[in-house]
């Protein structure tokens, strides 16, 4: 028999306590016998779809309601809103979207009274116990205040109030019990008995404490820390509250009485879509149906303007049939909205991507300009995305470039109303490493136990703490042998996968058919920017809401930064969507791997399959994207695919009615497409069914699949095809329907790959200025970037106070460096630079800048940052003449500035205007400094842009390093040889490991490329001094591939500085000499003596019109090849006369 049902629980997503799982919290009450539950987390549904599913499938009825903190006269109390019906719900709803939009203060959503007051129907509501202001006043002796309080809540709510008592453990609640009874009773309000249940079973109150303080940002023996939960708070079963409020038996009898009062039934799984304004006279699916068919005649007149000839029939029949199916399925509204912001977008000028995912299969979508690949051109279907056999929502991710993704997003709130327009939460959770770390925080223990631990757990997505465990022995190993790990281990294995807190989804969007919170409640996005759904995406739809993802995808950016350069510098700028799609000097960039910066094919591995496969076809490059994924990589299938393509290998199809199909992909299945298209030729399937098999086949259910098996081989007998052969043919589909990549998806992404090599072939200098400028704040990012440009001949000019903006510009063909990536130097003062240059001209020195732009504006710091990048360089004036000029340009534009404002000529003529400075030398005074060698320039250039630009110390070293067999970053490869690499340090982070010892990961460059080359603790011990900034160093060691970055990393064998490995390594010092006079021969060995005594030959070679020849010289004259001795003897004789040269030695140095 019922005798207590549980109306105060909270769950997981209450995010400030609880520990509770939906799944274990319903189970243990199905398990425990009880009919109903109440989920009230704190002032929030998060879990609402997730809880009322899992009560239904159970066989527990669900109970709706939150705990809310309510403003009140002396601060705020709590109370509890429990929904009666449909609009008891939907007043819950608007209550916590209220308090979260409106009443938020840090992690609370304070409910005002005026707000409760509007929105009490339907609602039950429980007084707080000792939380709620009732008890608050009550413990503070105030009870005539607390009288006031009850009337109050008595007035609204009349017979849905209850005043409700906890005995828990709490401070006050005996003294509440006694206060309630008799008000209570004088009211006629009746009692509840709740306890509030945060965790399971009683020894969880350890765990949830730590969950709390983990949220609080506290440490579980802090003194200050408020103790707002005690150990009473776990899932008590029905025995256990009947006897604990056995003196008030109505209490607990009164929680059946409100459980059978609640009947909330959501609807789950039926759509309500948005409305589409449609011009009068028209219904919905008619003006749809009309504005496909126009459409696609205008995609067809396109296409014929193009001299592209289509077959209109079939167009129209595939048309005709994708109409039916949208409007059968109810979806005509969908189609509207998504083509409606897309074409908003597009007149705005905001770039959209051709499509992704499996939408581009739609000729519908194509006639609607929400995609721009032709489906049928393409091979693409229909099926693989609204299979009209399997009712579901269809889905469209639509890319936008990332500047004006928020405006389309914005254009929809504003068209379907503020308040029907929101974006999705998203819930971060308690992951492994973060809570190892979190846990050892709140224990009070050492920083170093959580960080050891934490880095001891692989960084690998999915990872969970068991897995670690096993596999690494280390873990293991100190878990069972020390107590304090243990300790954390054991906590944080309890609270992983825990909710933690909220996010916003990257893309997704939600539109309702009216206000949203007759759906779902609201958020506010973290930085107020925009509205927020209190259910994730999946539950957002279950409720019945449509997602649309608005993406943001960086490379639209690029191509639309990379045309304006093109119309600056050229005037017009070429249509991406008429561009010829075979190029010939497109894919001669392609098969030569010259593919950085190029949308999809620009990593390493994807380099190196280009180079091999050689594609020379849009559909192979479509092919690539298919084929670039670890699936077909590890099966085989890329090198069966690369053979048969070049003839290595017989290209064969399974069934000769499969050529078609199989055509283009030489006979391999490599695309979901061509699985479906496969059973429908053979065996009769129709696509929708067929998509239904390709499922089948991705899930890899054994009884499904065996069902499918059936159908197929039936199918191919009524054919007439061989049973064995049809056997053999499911199998083969089944085995690439693993590894089969959607098509519409490839394709989408080829066009983007293809415009984008289009753009580097034909306009190489606009195109690296915008991908430099996507990427100017990540150096990273930048030095491969300038190598690439270097590589293609274009010239990197430093930034330009006359030439340059913001953003990488161009100019004659030339890439001029950003003035944003200049540090130190925001976008105000770069705005208000090119402000003046466009209103009076180019500057003519740095006094007429400071003059122009004022030093108020900016600043001394920004200016040497202006001047050390190279800035100025343009103006005919060294850098170090202008940087020592730079006090007295500042003083004279302050001067007159002042000046200027008191209404004072120069009268004198000391400051004078810039046409008395013209005809003068403004930097004359300044000419006698110290000078600054091509180190001081180039260290500049890298503490301001964080790279060196016009050079690289590592240049100078060009023929030593190629002497000492060292490779360049951006040559290698993974491979099981030792490999020899050189570069400039410039960065070392110091870790310390699990024994605390310390080892590095030092950061060089090259200048091709840079590269992380880890150093472990006995290498680093020996060699840490070695690795001093800007200092250049040889490393050998083993490379190999990281999965987790994407990117090559190494392990060091062995360092050493180049001065130390050129020592051991050359073989000789040549110095060429042509005829000189007899002394020379003196300061030449005035030169060589302070570094007598090393084991380095000097070699002459002498070259005279009488006599040639090489004078090696005695062992005496043997040197130590310093780099202060060959930078004297090439000032002496010039940078090509002095060399160092080295001999098979060079992979012995010790």
């Amino acid at each position: 028999m019922t005798q207590f049902i549980h109306l105060r629980t909270h769950s997981e997503y209450s995010m400030v306590d609880g520990l509770l799982r939906v799944k274990e919290l319903v189970g243990q009450v199905a398990q425990c016998g009880m009919p109903a539950v109440a989920l009230t987390d704190e002032s929030n549904l998060f879990a609402l779809v997730k809880f009322y599913r899992t009560c239904l499938a159970h066989g527990v009825q669900p109970i709706i309601g939150a705990d809310c903190w309510i403003k009140g006269a002396d601060g705020f109390g709590r109370l509890t809103f429990i929904a009666m019906n449909p609009e008891g719900y939907k007043n819950l709803l608007e209550l916590l979207s209220l308090g979260w939009l409106k009443g938020q203060d840090g992690d609370y959503a304070l409910l005002e009274w005026e707000w409760v007051l509007k929105h009490a129907e339907g609602l039950i509501c429980l007084t707080g116990a000792t939380e709620g202001e009732i008890g608050r006043l009550v413990s503070a002796g105030q009870t005539d205040k607390a009288d006031a309080v009850l009337d109050k809540y008595h007035a609204v709510f009349a017979d849905r109030l209850y005043v409700e008592l906890t005995r828990v453990g709490l401070s006050g609640e005996t003294a509440l019990a006694h206060y309630a009874v008799n008000a209570a009773d004088q009211r006629q309000i009746p009692l509840v008995a709740t306890n509030v249940a945060c965790f399971r079973k009683v020894d969880d109150f350890e765990a949830h404490e730590t969950r709390v303080c983990i949220h609080d940002s506290m440490t579980l023996d802090d003194q200050r820390r408020v103790r707002r939960h005690t150990p009473e708070q776990w899932l008590k079963p029905q025995d256990a509250m009947v006897e604990l409020f056995s003196d008030l038996p109505d209490a607990v009898a009164n929680t059946i009485q409100i459980a059978k009062r609640c009947g909330v039934e959501l609807t789950l799984g039926h759509y309500f879509l948005p409305e589409y304004p449609v011009p009068d006279g028209m219904t919905l699916d008619e003006f749809f149906r009309k504005f496909s068919d126009d459409g696609l005649r205008d995609r067809l007149h396109e296409a014929g303007a193009c001299g592209r000839i289509l077959d209109e029939s079939e167009y129209r029949q595939r048309l005709d049939f994708e109409v039916d199916v949208i409007l059968h399925m109810g979806f005509p509204g969908y189609f509207l909205i998504v083509a409606d912001f897309i074409q908003w977008a597009k007149d705005q000028a905001i770039p959209v991507g051709p499509g992704r995912g499996s939408g581009a299969g739609s000729i519908v979508a194509w006639a609607l300009k929400i995609t721009d690949l032709d489906p049928i051109e393409h091979e693409l279907l229909f099926e693989r995305f609204l299979n009209p056999e399997r009712v579901s929502m269809p889905d469209f991710d639509v890319d936008f470039c990332v500047e004006g993704r928020d405006r389309v997003i914005d254009y929809v709130a504003e068209r379907y109303g503020r308040f029907a327009v929101s974006q999705i939460v998203t819930f971060g959770s308690m992951a492994a490493k973060a809570v190892v770390r979190d846990v050892t925080r709140v224990q009070g223990k050492p920083y170093g136990l959580g960080d050891r631990l934490a880095k001891l757990i692989p960084f690998e997505v999915g990872m969970t703490l068991d897995k670690a465990f096993e596999a690494e022995p280390q873990l293991q190993e100190l878990v069972e042998n020390d107590d304090e790990v243990r300790e954390v281990w054991d906590m944080a294995l309890k609270l992983e996968g825990l909710s933690r807190n909220t996010g916003k989804h990257a893309g997704g969007v939600v539109i309702a058919p009216g206000k949203l919170t007759d759906f779902t409640a609201l958020l506010s996005a973290e930085d107020g920017s925009s509205l927020m759904t209190q259910l994730d995406k999946d539950d957002v739809e279950a409720a019945g809401l449509v997602k649309f993802d608005f993406l943001g995808l960086r490379t639209l950016t690029i191509i639309d930064w990379a045309l304006k350069l093109i119309r600056e510098t050229q005037g017009d700028a070429p249509v991406m969507e008429r561009i010829p799609m075979d190029d010939s000097k497109v894919f001669q960039l392609l098969c030569r791997g010259d593919t950085t910066a190029i949308f999809q094919l620009e990593s390493r591995g994807m380099k190196e399959l280009i180079r091999r496969l050689k594609p020379n076809s849009f559909e192979d490059i479509v092919a690539l994207v298919a084929l670039f994924r670890p699936g077909p990589l590890q099966s085989g299938m890329v090198d069966d695919f690369i053979n048969r393509k070049h003839g290595r290998a017989k290209v064969e199809f399974p069934h000769p009615d499969l050529e078609p199909l199989l055509k283009n992909t030489y006979g391999v299945i490599l695309y979901q497409e061509q699985v479906m298209q496969i059973a429908q030729v053979l065996a009769n399937y129709s696509l929708g069914g067929a998509d239904l098999l390709r499922r089948a086949m991705g899930k890899k259910k054994l009884e499904e699949m065996e069902t499918q098996r059936e159908i197929f081989l039936k199918g191919t007998d009524e054919r007439g095809i061989d049973g064995q052969l049809a056997s053999s043919i499911f199998d083969l589909m089944e085995k690439f329907a693993g590894y089969g990549f959607n098509k519409s998806h490839s394709a989408a992404y080829a066009l983007v790959s293809y415009q984008t090599a289009f753009l580097k072939t034909y306009y190489p200098a606009e195109f690296m200025a915008a991908v430099l400028s996507s990427d100017m704040d990540n150096t990273d990012k930048v030095v491969p970037l300038i190598e690439e440009c270097r590589r293609m001949g274009l010239v990197i000019k430093p930034p330009d106070v006359n030439a340059g903006s913001f953003k990488f510009a161009v100019r004659a063909g030339e890439v001029i460096y950003g003035l944003g990536a200049i540090k130190g130097l925001g976008e105000g003062p770069i705005t208000q630079l090119v402000a003046a240059r466009d209103q009076d001209g180019p500057f003519t020195d740095l006094f007429d800048f400071c003059r122009r732009i004022g030093t108020g504006k900016v600043n001394r710091r920004a200016l040497e940052a202006l001047i050390r990048a190279g800035a100025f360089d343009s103006l005919n004036e060294s850098r170090w003449v202008v940087m020592s000029s730079l006090g007295n340009a500042i003083g004279q534009a302050d001067q007159e500035a002042r000046n200027e404002a008191v209404g004072m000529d120069d009268m004198f003529g000391l400051g004078g205007g810039s046409e008395s400075r013209s005809a003068d030398d403004v930097y004359r005074s300044h000419r006698n400094g110290a000078r600054w060698s091509e180190h001081d320039l180039l260290r500049g250039e890298k503490e301001t842009l964080g790279l060196y630009l016009t050079g690289h110390p590592i240049d100078w070293y060009t023929n030593d390093l190629k002497g000492l067999g060292a490779q360049a970053l951006e040559t290698l490869q993974r491979t099981k040889d030792t490999v020899r690499v050189a570069g400039l340090v410039v960065g070392l982070r110091v870790i310390r490991n699990k024994r605390g010892e310390s080892f590095g990961i030092v950061t060089l460059d090259d200048r091709t490329a840079r590269m992380d080359v880890t150093v472990f603790a006995d290498l680093f011990a020996d060699c840490r001094e070695k690795l001093a900034d800007d200092s250049i160093v040889v490393v050998e060691g083993d490379v190999s591939f990281d999965e987790f970055t994407n990117r090559l990393k190494m392990r060091a064998n062995r360092i050493e500085t180049l001065e130390n490995a050129r020592k051991h390594s050359a073989s000789g010092l040549k110095i060429h000499l042509e005829t000189k006079a007899p002394e020379f021969a003196e300061i030449l060995l005035s030169k060589i003596h302070p570094h007598l005594g090393g084991e380095c030959p000097v070699v002459i070679a002498y070259n005279s019109t009488a006599v040639r020849g090489e004078v090696v010289l005695g062992q005496n004259y043997q040197v130590h090849p310093h780099d202060s001795l060959l930078l004297e003897l090439r000032e002496l004789l010039g940078q090509d006369r002095v060399r160092l040269e080295f001999s098979a030695r060079t992979t012995q140095y010790t």
